[in-house]
């Protein structure tokens, strides 16, 4: 039995090695233009800090009370009494005994400082900022060389994304040798079908997907702890996500491919739908963050991917009645 899955064993040896080579190729490439894709991958989390960032600047007075404090002391307290206050304390001081002359400086001093913090917090006030306000999200490294690995990882990333359409072409070849000559001309729709539609997965959670999770998972606690983004974490968990949706939006092409085979049937989808739901559930929960938004963006595209390939297979190999149900179907039409 080992002899006669020995030339499959090379046969898939070849093509994961032509594979992985593609993958290197391309990391060469990417790697070049690490930078460039970094500010693409962590363009979804500064859109989420700037976005959560307007958001609390913006809250009414009930919720946000450091703004309106703010404004009372400086209506209060204006910049123009108190250096009003400050000139009169001084005039006194020049006036006073020697006994009295160095308390009514000390006030005057005081006033002048009172002054000068005034004037700034109304300089802020026109501006439009809020010197009390703690938000101030970033993204940083608590690693020495963290900068360099997260390099590694999005280049890596990219080379899998750059090299997808010719390791689909391995897959290819290596079950090739099994299909029908009709069935091997299916190779383009395979190859560029598989690539589109992993394009499609990625893009959906990029576009759809990681502004609302993002902005939800950043807003939530935001008023008590200031949100500093660890980059090799962020960096880890976006390719996690990319790389789920591109895999699911994959299911139909992948349907298409079984049925082609003859391994499913439209039947065979629908029977196991109930438990696709279930599993889907289980997927989006596991790849997305842990709110019901995201996981619902994910789970309602791959339910909705499960009736597309449905619909395909049903196509391609539809479920045949069985010959003792044809025989008796036309027995019963005979007797009528």
């Amino acid at each position: 039995m080992f002899e006669e899955l020995r030339p499959h064993l090379a046969e898939l040896r070849k093509r994961l090695g032509l594979s992985v080579l593609s993958v290197f190729i391309a990391f060469i490439v990417t790697f070049t233009f690490h930078n460039t894709i970094l500010t693409w991958i962590t363009q979804p989390l500064n859109d989420a800090l700037t976005q959560v960032g307007r958001i609390i600047e913006s809250q009414s007075k009930t919720t946000w009370k450091m703004k309106e404090t703010e404004q009372n002391l400086t209506r209060k307290l204006p910049s123009k009494s108190a250096q009003k206050l400050n000139e009169t304390l001084s005039r006194a001081a020049q006036k006073a005994d020697s006994q009295l002359a160095p308390l009514l400086q000390s006030a005057a001093d005081a006033a002048k400082e009172l002054t000068l913090l005034l004037k700034n917090m109304e300089n802020n006030s026109s501006n439009g900022l809020s010197p009390h306000n703690t938000f101030n999200g970033q993204i940083t490294t608590h690693q020495v060389g963290g900068a360099f690995f997260v390099a590694l990882k999005v280049s890596f990333f990219a080379a899998l994304l750059l090299a997808m359409p010719f390791i689909l072409y391995q897959l290819w070849l290596f079950v090739a040798p099994g299909l029908y000559s009709h069935e091997k001309k299916m190779v383009l729709p395979f190859v560029i079908g598989g690539s589109v539609m992993f394009l499609l997965g990625v893009l959906f959670a990029y576009y759809i997907v990681t502004p609302f999770g993002f902005q939800f998972l950043i807003t939530f606690g935001s008023f008590l702890y200031t949100p500093l983004i660890n980059i090799e974490d962020y960096v880890g968990f976006f390719t996690k996500i990319m790389m789920g949706f591109g895999l699911a939006f994959e299911l139909p092409v992948f349907a298409y491919f079984l049925a082609l085979l003859g391994l499913v049937t439209d039947r065979t989808l629908k029977d196991f739908f109930k438990y696709a739901i279930v599993i889907i559930f289980l997927i989006a929960a596991l790849l997305t963050p842990p709110d019901i938004l995201t996981q619902l963006l994910m789970a309602a595209p791959l339910v909705i991917l499960y009736g597309v390939s449905i619909l395909i297979v049903a196509a391609v190999n539809p479920e045949k009645p069985d010959e003792d149900e044809e025989e008796a179907d036309s027995d019963a039409s005979q007797k009528a």
